[in-house]
């Protein structure tokens, strides 16, 4: 089975995308930025902007019936090198005790010059057992 959720976010209609899908037992967020009701916040603050991303990807997981507890992967795309340690900063309050699979990788640009920061999340659905 395979559940679909929206957020709204002015690309998923316009790009053909959804914010998550649950597919059996692993859930995949899509990109998430510092973009709220349509506006990049903490323009910037690459810390503030990765805080901000991975909670609304975290959302997203709740949605689907997941927590923090469940990511078993991360991703963070930055556009300066510089801001690695801000962004791992903010990626370690977030999962220091779940301590996911993690990728951090320079990129050319965002859809928005005022982004700093794009994460992806997956996670599974299971027994620790």
């Amino acid at each position: 089975m395979i559940e679909r959720i929206s957020s709204g976010g002015p690309w998923e209609e316009r790009f053909g995308y959804s914010r998550a899908v649950m597919a059996g037992n692993l859930a995949m967020v899509s990109g998430c930025t510092a973009t709220v009701d349509g506006d990049v916040v903490h323009v910037g603050d690459p810390y503030e902007q990765t805080r901000t991303a991975f909670q609304i990807a975290l959302w997203s997981l709740e949605r689907l019936g997941l927590s923090a507890d469940d990511v078993v992967r991360t991703r963070m795309y930055i556009t300066r090198a510089g801001d690695s340690g801000e962004v791992g900063r903010a990626h370690a309050s977030l999962f220091k005790d779940v301590r996911p699979a993690a990728s951090m990788l320079v990129v050319a640009g965002l859809i928005d010059e005022r982004m700093l920061v794009e994460v992806e999340v997956e996670a599974y659905r299971g027994s620790a057992a």
